[in-house]
């Protein structure tokens, strides 16, 4: 029986050889905010080794409160513009495909910190995680300024000619904080029911669109857990995720990419579907389903210097036999060994490797 990993996959102009996707890992190896030549061959090792599309590490939009990383990179201007072309031309030649993952970290990012420390940290209303007012609620007019610079993100890639775009939408970043209640307390057309709180993503996405070519997928990440709060939900019921989804539909959106700390868990209970299988049988999306693959140990960990020992795929291949999601997410085993890919494709699981967390610190 054929390995349902390395069936190929089509939306809309996006072609792929398989369903293997290397999920987004910030790696802070861009000075300046300027992927380097390491950064490029990075990609283009793993490009050349079995993986259907890469989508890129976290990449700020323009608003210098975006990150509090000076080495995290950026995707506005000449110079880190440059840098991610450089990446896209070492990822084509190597016959892989690439999104840039465009992402600002909100009320995450600190003041005082990154490239723009004097830059102020955008947020739906001013209010923590934890509740505390610090800073003004935005403006309309602020927050139309927060939509443009994801459009112009997405703009630059389809200049640039990646193949497909992610926004971060997901994990208590910015996007992920208009949806959250504790942090969106607004009373306009952003703020509310989570249906009108998703309303900052779904402009997102029309500006976006209207900046890329129509046969150009455009992909949202989202979550239900925050790395603020683990235990936070979105959404308790299938109901109210799909009310939630829908606005995305309705925006345009093409593909769902579902984050979840372990793939194989169910999302909601008298079912067996997790988050990316609810997504899809709700919407009829394709999606992408992500969390802990081939590992034993939870990725959370691994920043706290918890290594992992590696797991069977079996669960896998027969979530995806029975098509309750379209590609999967890797992220700690590709980041580790480039050829991870290809190791499962030739059926070498000898080879595949426990999880060294000293390894989130090179670019291997």
């Amino acid at each position: 029986m054929s390995n349902p990993m390395f069936t190929p996959f089509t939306c809309k102009g996006l072609s792929l050889p398989n369903r293997i996707v290397m999920a987004p890992m910030t790696r802070s190896q861009s000075p300046g905010g300027v992927p380097t030549d390491a950064v490029a061959d990075y990609y283009a090792r793993r490009a050349a080794a079995d993986i259907g599309l890469i989508i890129s590490e976290g990449t700020v939009i323009n608003r210098g409160g975006a990150s509090n990383d000076p080495n995290i990179p950026e995707f506005y201007g000449e110079k880190p513009l440059a840098g991610w072309k450089n990446v896209l031309e070492g990822v084509h030649a190597a016959g892989g495909k690439i999104a840039p993952q465009i992402w600002h970290m909100g009320m995450v990012r600190k003041p005082g910190t990154g490239l723009h420390p004097d830059a102020k940290s955008d947020s739906p209303s001013g209010i923590t995680h934890r509740g505390k007012a610090v800073a003004e609620t935005p403006s309309e007019s602020e927050i139309a300024d927060m939509v443009m610079a994801y459009a112009d993100a997405a703009g630059n890639a389809a200049r640039l000619g990646f193949d497909t775009v992610e926004i971060h939408g997901a994990h208590g970043y910015l996007i992920d904080q208009f949806f959250w209640d504790v942090m969106n307390v607004r009373e306009d057309k952003y703020g509310g029911g989570l249906t009108e709180r998703a309303n900052f993503a779904a402009d997102i996405i029309r500006e976006c669109k209207k900046q890329m070519p129509e046969d150009m997928p455009l992909i949202l990440r989202f979550s239900q857990w925050k790395q603020q709060n683990y235990a936070a939900r979105l959404a308790g019921t299938p109901e109210k995720l799909d009310a939630f989804l829908r606005v995305f539909v309705d925006a345009g959106v093409d593909m769902l990419h579902c984050s979840q700390r372990r793939f194989w868990e169910p999302e909601f209970g008298g079912s067996d579907l997790n988050l990316a299988g609810w997504a899809k049988k709700l919407t009829g999306l394709p999606t992408i389903s992500v969390g802990s693959v081939g590992l034993a140990g939870e990725f959370t960990a691994s920043f706290s210097g918890e290594n992992s020992k590696t797991a069977p795929l079996e669960t896998l291949y027969e979530r995806m036999d029975k098509g309750e999601f379209d590609l999967i997410a890797v992220g700690r085993a590709i980041l580790q060994d480039p050829h991870w890919a290809t190791k499962v494709k030739d059926g070498r699981m000898n080879e595949l490797e426990a999880f060294d967390a000293r390894s989130l610190a090179t670019l291997s």
